[in-house]
């Protein structure tokens, strides 16, 4: 850290730099080289470290929806969700932004989506063998962060106002966390760790169990209070966010239970029924007509199917794994992934 400091002092001046102003920079270094986070003064500093043109730059900065595709994907629940893509120089920018600064920020142990050696199996596991479930889903989780609070993480780490705002706008579209940037999921979980602070000192006092995948909040446990959706609610909606009512569910019986597509019921994971019985179903038709035969009689079109079916069967494995119609599956099509060079 003296090594760094002392480079920058010298560098200070060489300029010319009176001292006041000199120990004013270096009083702000001294924050950033503390927090592990690059040394960013100003518009042009921070362009050049990013490698991008002055009204290239300035674009991005004043009107970053112009640098984004916009496409729709299918929900599981119906409807469509909007993703937001950012063009290739932006996306390489916000890479940056993750890479240099966002990952060295820590982020609540509770979390289990986007987090590393964390898992959508990581999230259900904590939640297997309990006789009550709690789901709650936060509604419009990525448009409710708003440009102000991904500003103030930028703050916290010691940058001026400025340039705060300049990374905060690298990572916004019209004024909110964008679904599809790769900046935002982990931003999302820097902004609520105030959130899961909160509802773990909350499952605490009930001797609950609780995790956070991204929008998916779960508690479990031997009995939970009817009062505790009330007291969720609270949190939640005084940390800026909101519960979807609708997606909100309490399993007090026995019966189905899943979490982030995983079952929980009893002591071991598995993959929910249906998803199996759909997979089994498609699988028999190849093993039985042969896989021409089915993607013709199909009419499938996706030149990776095979491999999306793989992945699918990989998925089951990663729960199962020594699921024994799982391990055969695989190896019949990788071997037809070989006879058709795929």
């Amino acid at each position: 850290m003296d090594a760094i400091i002392e480079k920058w002092n010298d560098f200070f001046i060489r300029k010319g730099i009176d001292k006041t102003l000199r120990e004013k920079y270096v009083d702000y270094i001294k924050v950033l080289v503390k927090n592990n986070v690059p040394i960013i003064f100003d518009f042009n500093h921070l362009r050049l470290l990013m490698g991008r043109s002055d009204l290239y730059f300035a674009s991005v900065i004043n009107s970053p929806e112009n640098h984004y595709r916009s496409f729709k994907l299918k929900k599981r629940s119906g409807g469509f969700r909007e993703i937001l893509a950012p063009y290739p120089a932006l996306l390489e920018m916000q890479y940056w932004i993750y890479g240099n600064i966002l990952k060295k920020i820590p982020i609540s142990s509770y979390c289990h989506g986007f987090a590393c050696k964390k898992s959508i199996i990581t999230n259900a596991r904590i939640h297997l063998n309990q006789k009550e479930l709690l789901k709650l889903d936060l509604k419009d989780f990525f448009p409710s962060i708003k440009i102000n609070r991904i500003i103030y993480v930028f703050k916290s780490l010691g940058y001026t106002n400025q340039v705060a705002f300049y990374l905060a706008s690298l990572c916004s579209y019209e004024g909110a966390l964008p679904q599809g940037a790769p900046t935002s999921p982990y931003l999302s979980n820097i902004i609520a760790k105030q959130l899961d602070k909160r509802l773990i000192g909350l499952s605490q006092r009930y001797n609950l169990r609780y995790t956070r995948y991204a929008d998916d909040l779960t508690f479990s446990g031997d009995s939970i209070p009817t009062k505790l959706l009330e007291y969720i609610n609270e949190i939640v909606n005084s940390e800026g966010f909101t519960i979807n009512l609708d997606k909100t569910r309490l399993y007090k019986k026995g019966g189905k239970r899943i979490v982030t597509g995983i079952s929980v019921i009893g002591n071991e994971l598995k993959l929910p029924k249906d998803y199996k019985r759909n997979l089994r179903q498609e699988l028999h038709f190849i093993i039985k007509y042969g896989y021409e035969s089915h993607i013709k009689k199909k009419k499938i079109r996706k030149v990776n199917y095979l491999d999306i079916l793989l992945g699918k069967v990989n998925f089951w494995l990663s729960i199962e794994p020594s699921n024994k119609f799982a391990l055969n599956a695989r190896s019949q099509l990788l071997e037809i992934h070989k006879k058709y060079n795929l």
